[in-house]
């Protein structure tokens, strides 16, 4: 039996192929009328596969009656109707983990990068600026540095694991402490961000952390202070973030994320105190492969009446 799937957005080739060739698969983002096509496999879609920039809204969801399973590439799910799904009893599962270690690799990367000036430095090389001109401007140092983590899920962990070996002092915030964290935790992230060089961004997007980085977070984080954001844009009043950065009220930012993405605000270009990555933490040919397996596992365990690997609560 071919089961028949809606699939809102491409994923890699090789995960498509599977898909395809185990299931009935039409392709939301292709059709010239998708109203028409979510009527016309109405009756037949029993499941959802999407990542977690595009999700699914209730509005697809509510004309889609038989679809009992949305399989999300990737970790974050917030642009997903889990409210509908809970309502309506459909299985929500997503690509947690196998995607921590490449997220806290980019985390680690853009804090060194802002901090050393890396991209500056690559471009005044390239220039040939440094026969004309001299050495560059000096740098700041990372290693020994205070480090706050906002969010210690598993990309939380992976990062603190990583911040050791700078010899950085550690502290985080999160809903609770963590039994299995050996670091500080504080439960204001203001009051983190007034007592550290680096506030990293790892936490997921819900009500409770949307915004959650203002304008009262930065001023604690002060013009000696970086921020490195490799959660959801949403998590940082954007705006605000911009101001300071052109008005050096924070020493720098490294960002792979932003709040209307694929959109990032021009003011950000001309900047050289940040760096800038097009959402692109889990890029990596090794971690893709297997987000899409576990997409495919959630899929096969759902069809086949078992729990799935890593349902969404």
């Amino acid at each position: 039996m071919s089961y028949t799937l809606l699939l809102m957005g491409p994923l890699l080739p090789s995960v498509m192929s599977t898909l395809e060739s185990s299931y009935t698969v039409h392709r939301y983002w292709e059709a010239a009328e998708q109203d028409a096509l979510l009527d016309t496999i109405a009756g037949d879609c029993v499941g959802i596969v999407t990542d977690g920039g595009r999700g699914v809204s209730a509005a697809v969801l509510e004309k889609l009656p038989k679809a009992k399973i949305v399989s999300v590439f990737g970790v974050g799910v917030d642009a997903v109707d889990l409210a509908y799904c809970r309502e309506h009893g459909i299985s929500v599962g997503n690509t947690p983990d196998v995607l921590s270690d490449d997220v806290a690799d980019m985390a680690m990367a853009l804090a060194l990068a802002v901090s050393r000036q890396l991209v500056t430095g690559d471009q005044y090389a390239r220039a040939g600026r440094w026969p004309k001109e001299g050495a560059m401007p000096l740098t700041r140092r990372v290693m020994g540095k205070r480090a706050g983590i906002f969010g210690m899920g598993s990309i939380g962990l992976a990062l603190a694991r990583r911040l050791e070996g700078f010899g950085m002092q550690i502290s985080y915030c999160n809903r609770s402490a963590r039994s299995d964290s050996p670091h500080t935790f504080v439960a204001s992230l203001e009051e983190m961000a007034a007592n550290v060089d680096y506030l990293f961004v790892t936490a997921a997007a819900t009500p409770g952390t949307i915004g959650a980085v203002n304008a009262a977070v930065l001023d604690a984080l002060g013009p000696q202070g970086y921020l490195v954001n490799v959660s959801r844009g949403t998590l940082v009043d954007e705006p605000v973030l911009v101001k300071y950065l052109q008005e050096n009220k924070i020493a720098g930012a490294g960002l792979d994320v932003f709040a209307e993405e694929p959109s990032i605000p021009e003011a950000l270009f001309s900047l050289e105190n940040v760096v800038l990555q097009p959402h692109n933490a889990s890029g990596t040919w090794e971690t893709r492969e297997a987000m899409g397996k576990l997409v495919l596992d959630n899929l096969a365990a759902h069809f086949n009446d078992k729990p799935l690997l890593t349902p969404v609560s």
